[in-house]
C-alpha cells in the first residue's frame, strides 16, 4: 500500500501549478493562523487552564479571549454560549445525543431533512435503537427543504429538530430563520439546531437574529487548524454531556483543553471575518467564474444546487455525464488541481452521495459528480488553470469509457 502511494506520488512530480479546492474535506492553513497558534506549543500557555500556576493562568486567559472572539463573530449574549468540541463531528454528536439525553422522558420523535451531513443523520439513525423515532423532511431538485413537510413532521413527541444554514455539498442557503419559526410554533419545548459549519465566516449568521438554540461551527472549514470546532448552546437551554472526565473550563466536553488549536480557530474567525463582504464577493466571483465556463464549454453536466445568491458563495458541485468521479478527482490530481468527489464522508463507499440522490440525481449523474471550494486566497490565475485543465481531463476520460447519455 505505502509503495503504491509513492508511485502515485512520484507521478505528481513536475507539476505547473497546484490548486487546491478540496476545502470541504480539510484545509491549508494560513501563515498568520500558523503564526498565531506557534507560541501555545512550547513558549506559552502550554498548561492546563485549571491548575493554579503561570502557564495554567495563561492557557486560561488565551482560552478565554478566543471564545470572546468567537461570540462576537456569532453575536452570542456571552462566551459561555461558546464550547469547544474536537470538530464538526463531535459537536453534531453533543447537539443531538445531549439534546435527546436532557429531553429523555419529554417525547421520542427527532425531525431532520434528507440531506443532513452524516454526522448528523447517523446519530439520528443510531437514536433509533433507543426508541426515537426520525422523520426526513424532503427537499427540492435544488435542496431546499419543504417546509409544508416540515410543519406536518413537527409534533408534541418532537424533541428536536435539526437542519443544516448550508449544506455542505451542493451549497443551498436554507431558510432557518423561517424553518425554526414552523418548528417552534408547532412545539415550542422542542430544541432547534443547525450545522453552520459551511455558513459561518463565509454569509451573515447570527445566532441571537435566528434565536436558534444550538449551532456546530468548524474551524478547517474557515481554514483554521483541523482538530477544533464549537457548538453553540443558547443561554437557557440545557442539554447534557456525552463523554465524562476531568472538566476543565468547557463543561459540556471533558478533557485537557488544545490551547493552541482554540486560539488558531479564532484568529481564523478574525481572518474570515475581517473583510467579510470583500471576501464573499471575491469568492462568489470565482465560484460563478468556475460554474458559467464549466456548464458552456463542456457537453452533458449537471449543476447539483442552486445558482446566485441562494448558493453559497464558495461551493462549486457539478455532475460530469459518462465520467467516473474518482477517477476524474484522479486525473485532475496529476494536473495539480485537487478536488473531491461528493463527500469525504461518502467517497470511499460504493454508494451515490445522500445529497445528490435526495436532489433526484440519477445513480451516474451522482457518481460523476465533482465538488470544489474556492477561498479569499485563490486567485482568476488559479481558476483559469482549473478551467485549461478539466475539460480535458474529462475528454480524456470519457474517451477511454465511450459510452454514451442516456436522457
Amino acid at each position: 500500500m505505502v509503495e503504491n502511494v509513492r508511485e502515485l506520488l512520484k507521478a505528481h512530480e513536475g507539476l505547473r501549478r497546484e490548486v487546491y479546492l478540496d476545502i470541504e474535506n480539510s484545509s491549508f492553513v494560513p501563515r498568520e493562523v500558523l503564526e498565531a497558534m506557534l507560541p501555545y506549543f512550547n513558549q506559552r500557555a502550554y498548561g492546563n487552564p485549571t491548575l493554579t500556576h503561570k502557564p495554567g493562568w495563561e492557557a486560561f486567559e488565551a482560552i478565554m479571549e478566543s471564545a470572546q472572539k468567537i461570540a462576537s463573530f456569532l453575536s452570542c449574549k456571552n462566551l459561555e454560549e461558546v464550547n469547544f468540541t474536537p470538530g464538526e463531528t463531535e459537536a453534531n454528536n453533543l447537539a443531538l445525543l445531549g439534546t435527546t439525553l436532557q429531553m429523555r422522558g419529554k417525547g421520542r420523535k427527532i425531525v431532520i431533512s434528507e440531506i443532513e451531513p452524516l454526522s448528523v443523520v447517523h446519530v439520528a439513525e443510531m437514536l433509533t435503537k433507543y426508541g426515537f423515532s426520525i422523520v426526513k423532511v424532503p427537499v427540492n431538485s435544488e435542496g431546499f427543504v419543504n417546509l409544508e413537510k416540515l410543519k406536518e413532521a413537527v409534533d408534541s413527541e418532537t424533541v428536536l429538530a435539526s437542519f443544516s444554514t448550508v449544506n455542505h455539498e451542493i451549497g443551498t442557503i436554507q431558510p432557518i430563520k423561517e424553518a425554526m419559526e414552523i418548528v417552534k410554533d408547532k412545539n415550542p419545548k422542542t430544541i432547534f439546531h443547525t450545522d453552520a459549519s459551511d455558513a459561518y465566516g463565509k454569509i451573515p449568521f447570527n445566532v441571537r437574529e435566528l434565536d436558534v438554540d444550538l449551532a456546530t461551527i468548524s474551524s478547517y472549514k474557515i481554514l483554521g487548524p483541523r482538530g477544533i470546532g464549537a457548538l453553540y448552546v443558547k443561554e437557557g437551554v440545557n442539554i447534557e454531556r456525552i463523554l465524562e472526565g476531568q472538566i476543565g473550563t468547557q463543561k459540556l466536553w471533558p478533557g485537557v483543553e488544545n490551547t493552541p488549536l482554540i486560539v488558531g480557530f479564532a484568529r481564523a474567525s478574525e481572518l474570515a471575518f475581517q473583510k467579510f463582504e470583500e471576501n464573499g464577493a471575491h469568492m462568489r466571483r470565482l465560484r460563478d467564474k468556475l460554474i458559467g465556463e464549466i456548464t458552456a464549454s463542456i457537453v452533458d453536466v449537471r449543476l447539483n444546487g442552486p445558482k446566485g445568491e441562494r448558493r453559497a458563495p464558495d461551493n462549486v458541485n457539478i455532475s460530469f455525464l459518462r465520467c467516473e468521479g474518482e477517477a476524474l478527482t484522479i486525473e485532475l490530481s496529476l494536473n495539480g488541481v485537487y478536488v473531491s468527489s461528493g463527500s469525504a464522508c461518502t467517497r470511499r463507499l460504493l454508494q451515490p452521495s445522500h445529497v445528490l440522490v435526495a436532489i433526484g440525481r440519477r445513480f451516474e449523474e451522482a457518481h460523476g459528480s465533482i465538488l470544489m471550494k474556492v477561498t479569499r486566497y485563490h486567485t482568476e490565475d488559479d481558476i483559469d488553470y482549473v478551467l485549461e485543465v478539466l475539460p480535458k481531463a474529462v475528454e480524456r476520460l470519457r474517451g477511454i469509457t465511450g459510452a454514451t447519455v442516456v436522457e
